[in-house]
């Protein structure tokens, strides 16, 4: 009897550690949520970065390189407030918007710090809210204190363009929070701007022009990374024609490459755009395309 007394005690302790930890979970993902119905989100693409997680698994001191190690303007900025994004930044939303760049950051901040730097600069701070001018005209940036461990910041020609983010928007489009660590939500207007899209993706951008929306996202795979791209058309039938559009663009590009004589490898772009795979779920199109170490080390500018 009290070995079943100690085993039926054992299992109720292991139910009630799994419990606590799904509900800290399920909170947290609820207050990021909540955060990200902040940003204002119509005709913007949604970036989330998981810094904390990318830092647990040895991504961010990869992608940190000497580029961003000596920037002089960042050295002072670090200096001045004592925040270091390499270990005082843990998540951030960014909305890339047609009026400004918008941004959600929780971490570690000295706030004290920051307002000086603030007039350091020849900013000012009021009623919570802080400005400052950029590194161009066009570039003002504001910023509020949400919470103690998070920062509202805006960067546009509106020297007050922060103070949206003081409330929801009235009428947001709702962006899905994904437990990626890396992922990128854009809007169906966001797609019909093809141009914007870094050289080397353009064609795939204008082939999802007329899709509902588009999320792209990146998590770890074993030893690797992997970017998973899921297209959401109006009906089965434009999934099937853009899966094919898809193949066929791939098949083109190697096709090009050849051509050239060049040789693809999993540390260029060209490498890994090759290796993307696609096929059509109903009204969805998912496409997959692995990101090997050499390939991170290439973009940080690593031997």
């Amino acid at each position: 009897m009290k070995r079943r007394q100690i085993v039926a005690f054992a299992v109720a302790v292991v139910l009630c550690v799994i419990a606590i930890v799904a509900y800290r979970t399920t909170q947290q993902f609820a207050s990021l949520e909540s955060v990200l119905a902040r940003l204002p989100s119509g005709d913007a693409a949604v970036l989330s970065i998981d810094f904390a997680a990318l830092r647990q698994g040895g991504i961010l001191n990869l992608l940190s390189g000497p580029v961003v190690d000596e920037e002089p303007e960042y050295k002072t900025f670090v200096e001045k407030t004592a925040f270091d994004y390499r270990r005082d930044l843990d998540h951030a939303f960014v909305a890339f918007h047609p009026g400004g760049v918008y941004y959600l950051v929780r971490g570690r901040f000295d706030w004290k710090r920051l307002e000086a730097y603030v007039h350091e600069q020849g900013g000012e701070c009021s009623n919570g809210l802080c400005r400052m001018a950029g590194s161009l005209p066009s570039r003002k940036i504001s910023y509020f204190q949400l919470r103690k461990n998070l920062l509202a910041m805006a960067v546009s020609t509106d020297a007050s363009a922060a103070a949206v983010m003081q409330k929801p928007p009235t009428r947001p489009r709702p962006v899905a929070f994904l437990k990626q660590p890396v992922w990128l939500s854009l809007s169906s207007s966001t797609l019909k701007r093809s141009a914007d899209f870094p050289t080397g993706t353009q064609l795939f951008a204008k082939a999802m022009e007329d899709a509902d929306s588009a999320t792209l996202s990146i998590a770890p795979k074993g030893q690797a990374l992997e970017a998973q791209l899921d297209v959401v058309c109006r009906d089965a039938r434009e999934a099937s024609i853009l899966a094919a559009q898809f193949q066929k663009m791939t098949s083109v590009l190697r096709q090009l490459i050849e051509k050239e004589n060049h040789q693809p490898t999993s540390a260029d772009l060209a490498g890994v755009l090759l290796a993307g795979v696609f096929q059509q779920q109903d009204t969805h199109v998912v496409g997959q395309w692995p990101i090997e170490r050499a390939f991170l080390d290439n973009l940080a500018g690593k031997p």
